[in-house]
């Protein structure tokens, strides 16, 4: 037998995965069992470092728990922390459709998936017009178990959690979405009960904390530069300059939300932005947009342009891109004299746009 036990002890080091014990066979034309068996017991005098293990049928050389910790920076990237989320939620929810698991982690979930189909380790079989995910024995080899029975693997994903100094239910149940302030509103449209109001643009350590715990974070249109170099989760940038715009918003949140909410909220918002592009059909009045957002609003109402027409602006009296406006005729309010309720704001701005040009009308 010399020689026998040298090509399988070479074929586990090689390999890096598991192999069964036909597999093995196959290189030496020997009983491969009595061969492991040996090698298994030559490694625990040894008092080696590195371990041979059986696990559900299929033999593994790996690095013993004891040293893995010191050694895991050397060892190959790990799973970066959204990704290992979604590994953990399948895991844990297993079966899985992707369609409820993109409901609970969000877009990102798709590449994921990807990603985690591809290191071998979830396993997505049709079924009707989604897939069923499952965890696969690479799982249970990558997180060092000796079984692939669903409550082994609960127990390693609470562990997980732990590690990570989080609770189960948030680290696995819940998808963890930040808003800034002048959008909270916004996820009472898409029916989002639960959420965390947060300032990103400061980056504290408090505010940290708090960005590591969220998937998903809610910005201003044009806002995610600021973001991305200290949140790796999902940015989804919102608007709400007009009606249309905030109807836009609550549809992209939309999978996040109460489908029945966002059904009654759209039907809400499209009311009242013909309810507004009635009262401005009978101006005539030819207006001067002094910025985007104010041509936005304007274009929506339908009022008519022109370079010689009523000036409109936003009362802080600078552009997006830093120019001073001057002297307008009418003023939107913005910011601090704006309301805080999304819905309740763009009806300020249209009431200050429309009346205003009656006023304007009235005394020409």
């Amino acid at each position: 037998m010399s020689g026998d036990k040298e090509i399988i002890e070479a074929a586990l080091f090689a390999s890096g995965e598991p192999l069964d014990e036909e597999q093995l066979r196959k290189l030496t034309g020997k009983n491969a069992r009595l061969l492991l068996s040996q090698l298994m017991e030559e490694y625990t005098q040894r008092g080696s470092a590195i371990e041979i293990r059986e696990i559900e049928g299929k033999f593994v050389m790996q690095v013993k728990p004891e040293y893995a910790e010191k050694v895991r920076s050397l060892a190959p990237k790990e799973l970066r922390s959204p990704v290992l989320r979604t590994l953990a939620m399948i895991a844990y929810h297993q079966p899985l459709t992707v369609a409820e698991l993109v409901y609970r982690r969000g877009a990102a979930a798709y590449d994921h998936v990807r990603e985690l189909e591809e290191n071998g380790l979830v396993s997505a079989t049709p079924q009707g017009r989604t897939r069923l995910l499952q965890t696969t024995q690479r799982f249970a080899e990558y997180f060092n178990l000796d079984s692939t029975e669903p409550e082994a693997i609960k127990r390693k994903i609470i562990e997980l959690a732990r590690e990570q100094k989080m609770g189960l239910d948030k680290w696995l149940g819940k998808q963890g979405i930040g808003v800034t302030p002048m959008y909270e509103s916004l996820m009472s449209l898409a029916g989002i009960e639960e959420y965390e109001v947060i300032n990103p643009y400061a980056p504290t350590d408090e505010v940290l904390d708090k960005l590591a715990d969220l998937g998903v974070l809610v910005l201003p249109r044009g806002y995610e530069e600021r973001v991305k170099k200290y949140f790796e989760g999902r940015v989804i940038e919102v608007s709400g300059a007009t009606f249309e715009e905030l109807i836009n918003s609550v549809n992209i949140l939309a999978e996040y939300g109460s489908k029945r909410k966002v059904r009654e909220s759209i039907e809400y918002i499209s009311g009242l932005k013909n309810e507004y592009i009635e009262k401005a059909y009978s101006i005539a009045t030819k207006v001067t947009p002094q910025t985007e957002m104010v041509s936005r609003i304007v274009n929506e109402l339908r009022l008519g342009i022109s370079s010689d027409g009523v000036k409109i602006a936003p009362d802080y009296g600078v552009s997006s891109d830093g120019k001073e406006i001057g002297t307008a005729d009418i003023l939107i309010p913005t910011h601090k004299n704006a309301e805080v309720d999304i819905v309740k704001r763009i009806c300020q701005r249209y009431d200050a746009v429309i009346e205003g040009l009656k006023r304007g009308r009235n005394r020409g």
